[in-house]
């Protein structure tokens, strides 16, 4: 069972990075294996429209200067993927936007590759547009056939500087229990079918 963290966020050690490791706390407690993986920063492409995922069906994009590829590969096994990024006026970083474009099409070209996996999304704000971002996000994973767990509140914690959303207790325990329900959900999959008489 396997728990696969992405962080769109520039800043390594910061704010995002903070949730999402929240998130995986309790998969990492539960004996998952878990990864968190740095997006932002890493310098990934926008998506050109070239259709070639759609023609080669080879679960790859044609675009190899980057790493999508390699993460491609670690989505197709993941049980669950949580997708993390700051709020750049109201909506995603512009690496975890290319990101999503590129990894969601490409799945969805080959036979809906993240169909029931659980997705789920987590937002860094300084004051506001995090309820932008997280639909942003959730649309790649309900437009992906994935399963959306909910917590206690949105998945969003609020700081500027690096580590001040360790300062905001709500958002720790919403995480908390986000990373709870991942569990969860993950056991639930995986467990035996008992088919009735």
């Amino acid at each position: 069972m396997k728990v696969l963290a992405f962080n769109g966020s520039p800043r390594k050690n910061g704010n995002t990075e903070l949730l999402l490791r929240t998130v995986l706390g309790p998969a990492e407690e539960a004996g998952m294996e878990t990864e968190l993986i740095q997006v932002g920063g890493t310098g990934v492409q926008h998506c050109k429209a070239c259709y070639w995922c759609a023609k080669n069906k080879d679960r790859r994009c044609s675009n190899e200067s980057d790493m999508i590829n390699k993460w491609l590969l670690k989505m197709y096994e993941a049980d669950a993927i949580i997708l993390g990024s700051p709020t750049y006026f109201a909506d995603m970083s512009s690496e975890m936007k290319a990101f999503v474009d590129r990894t969601a099409f490409v799945a969805r070209q080959n036979g809906n590759a993240f169909s029931r996996k659980i997705g789920a999304a987590v937002v860094a704000q300084r004051r506001g547009g995090a309820v932008n971002v997280l639909d942003s996000i959730n649309h790649m994973f309900l437009m992906s056939r994935m399963i959306v767990p909910g917590s206690t509140y949105w998945n969003f914690g609020v700081g500027l500087n690096p580590g001040d959303a360790a300062n905001d207790t709500e958002a720790l325990g919403n995480m908390r229990d986000l990373g709870e329900t991942i569990v969860w959900l993950v056991q639930t999959l995986h467990a035996p079918t008992v088919e009735v008489e």
